[in-house]
């Protein structure tokens, strides 16, 4: 009987060994991710070091970031806005179809000459290349020291106030300006996206930011956040169709801890139709020549918080500190919107005959 027992000796000995093996084999590869990604937060970071150590003495300017689907369709606006601009204070980048070429061909506007992406890409709405074109725009930008403030557009916003305004507002705060709330009446986030994005952390809010240096640094320098919106982010989806430029920027400055430096507004107005029937979608209305006279200007301009219903929380509306206008930009405006604009004298001085006479 005590000879037959060794076998099993042996048996547990050899199943012990096993399992001290796998335990080594996983342990190994927990230290090497988890040096891995240490590698990645420090080259990151130091990415990051490097930019920020570049000493800067001039005047700072804001970098208009321009997301087109070609032309610019209201570039006679923006010229007039930044001809009383002084040239030292802002710089214009744009994102729009690959090839396309801003010249005296393709655009009234000076200002524009040459200022879209060498490396655009073919963007489509709902898919993860809407932000990829964001982060091209605040790459290009952020190789400028001189740049401080970030702004996104669209073709179809316009200024509502004059360029030296708009400076002094944005350079007033040194906080981003990120409209960002709680999601939680739609069911757009993928579980898929556990663990490296928890759903606590998700976030959602308006596509057009404006930022500060750091900030900007931050979304550019992501290498974790991105690649998962990437992959779980799909237009044709019929489930957690996420959206991602409502939710990319948002979420990653959540996730970064980042939300304390934030005025979780948007300085973009957009006027919602809600629909009363099906799901209650909301759609962005076009302003018209008709409906962007002086009084809804006059409105727009009124509006001093906003009210954010998934937090029951009223956003009052502030540039350090101190309760000022919400909004600096205003979309969608057509042509003819865009035209009263300039002949009221909103933004700037411009003969729209000529305008007019380029129509005939």
């Amino acid at each position: 009987m005590t000879k037959k027992a060794a076998p099993k000796v042996g048996r547990h000995v050899l199943w012990f060994s096993w399992k001290l093996v796998t335990f080594f084999c996983i342990a190994f590869s927990l230290v090497a991710l988890f040096r891995l990604h240490l590698r990645y937060d420090i080259s990151s970071s130091a990415v990051s070091r490097t930019r920020s150590r570049i000493h800067y003495d001039g005047p700072a300017k804001i970098a208009f970031l321009f997301l087109a689907r070609r032309e610019l369709p209201l570039d006679f606006l923006w010229g007039s806005f930044f001809e009383i601009a002084d040239v030292e204070n802002f710089s214009i980048f744009i994102h729009s179809a690959p090839g396309f070429v801003f010249d005296e061909l393709t655009t009234r506007s000076k200002f524009f000459y040459g200022r879209q992406l060498s490396n655009s890409i073919q963007v489509a709405w709902g898919e993860s290349s809407m932000i990829a074109a964001e982060r091209l725009l605040l790459e290009a930008a952020l190789e400028d020291p001189a740049n401080q403030r970030f702004v996104l557009l669209s073709d179809s916003c316009v200024p509502i106030y004059n360029f030296s305004y708009v400076y002094k507002y944005l350079m007033a705060s040194p906080r981003s300006f990120v409209d960002s709330f709680l999601d939680r009446k739609e069911s757009r986030y993928n579980p898929k996206m556990s663990p490296t994005i928890p759903k606590g952390k998700w976030r959602k809010g308006s596509q057009w930011i404006t930022l500060i240096r750091r900030h900007a640094e931050v979304i550019v320098d992501d290498e974790i956040i991105f690649p998962v919106f990437k992959k779980c982010c799909k237009k044709l989806q019929k489930q957690h169709n996420c959206i991602p430029d409502e939710h990319y920027v948002q979420t990653l400055l959540a996730m970064s801890e980042l939300e304390g430096e934030l005025e979780r507004r948007t300085l973009t107005y957009t006027l919602w139709n809600l629909s009363t029937t099906g799901n209650q979608n909301w759609h962005p209305l076009t302003f018209s020549y008709a409906n962007a006279g002086p009084q809804q200007i006059k409105e727009i301009k009124s509006i001093n918080h906003v009210y954010y219903e998934t937090e029951f929380r009223t956003e009052w509306c502030r540039s350090n500190s101190i309760i000022v206008p919400c909004f600096l930009f205003a979309r969608k405006f057509s042509r003819g919107a865009a035209m009263r604009l300039l002949s009221e004298g909103i933004v700037g001085t411009f003969d729209t005959s000529t305008l007019l006479d380029q129509s005939s």
